[in-house]
């Protein structure tokens, strides 16, 4: 009796409120409505400036939250609200790289010299916007890779030091990510599924067991579409 008393009166977890919306129980406007301080935190910290609800970077960030609302699952880590803060901010400073350009074209002959001196100044300002997001989206996977409880120093001594090695391994990780089952079944229980890998894969339990962080690490990574890392791993590629 006291266990139910105490479920009824435990306040949700925002993840579960989450679940229930994309599962058509919750309301959907009333949760943005709730959140509508934290999207516009997230969209300050980028603009630098006092977010109001005119302002077209707000409805940038309002359709970044609502796209975390449907987007969120097991995947992206444990806390709902960090994976919006990232969105949110990838999509905001996209939006003003891409209106900076678009906004100079237009420009007449004489205003484009002054808008040259801004753009500069524009530049400088995106580099450390798209260096701070970068943090935070390393920060973001390395808290998923705690539940795993793999930390960055061991992925380092661990990861192939061999190209072909690390080809393998990535498009090991691609049949993995295909297979929904296996995914929940990684990020339920935390370990690599290896009995539903092993049929799928020409290498040994061995060879998977020997590389186990370096894979869960790659999952990660590729579910939950970490533009910066991912774009490190595809320049790494091709710098080899």
């Amino acid at each position: 009796m006291l266990s139910l008393v105490m479920k009824i009166l435990r306040k949700p977890k925002i993840e579960d409120i989450v679940c229930d919306i994309q599962n058509n129980g919750g309301d959907k406007e009333a949760f943005i409505i709730q959140y509508q301080p934290f999207i516009k935190k997230s969209i300050s910290s980028v603009c630098r400036r006092y977010i109001t609800e005119q302002d077209d970077e707000y409805s940038i960030g309002l359709f970044a939250f609502n796209e975390a609302i449907e987007q969120y699952s097991y995947k992206k880590g444990k806390s709902f609200l960090a994976f919006a803060d990232l969105l949110i901010k990838r999509d905001v400073i996209d939006y003003i790289r891409k209106e900076s350009k678009h906004n100079f074209v237009f420009l007449k002959e004489d205003e484009q010299e002054e808008m040259l001196e801004m753009q500069v100044s524009l530049t400088e300002y995106m580099k450390e916007m798209e260096n701070s997001n970068r943090k935070e989206e390393i920060l973001h996977f390395q808290s998923v890779l705690a539940e795993f409880k793999i930390t960055f120093s061991e992925l380092a001594k661990e990861s192939p030091k061999h190209r072909d090695t690390r080809e393998h391994l990535i498009e090991i990780v691609k049949i993995i990510i295909r297979e929904e089952e296996m995914m929940e079944e990684l990020f339920r229980k935390k370990k690599l599924p290896l009995k539903h890998i092993e049929p799928l894969v020409r290498v040994s339990r061995k060879t998977l067991e020997r590389h186990r962080k370096y894979i869960i690490a790659m999952c990660i990574i590729f579910a939950n579409n970490y533009t910066y890392i991912l774009d490190y791993i595809r320049g790494e590629k091709h710098d080899e």
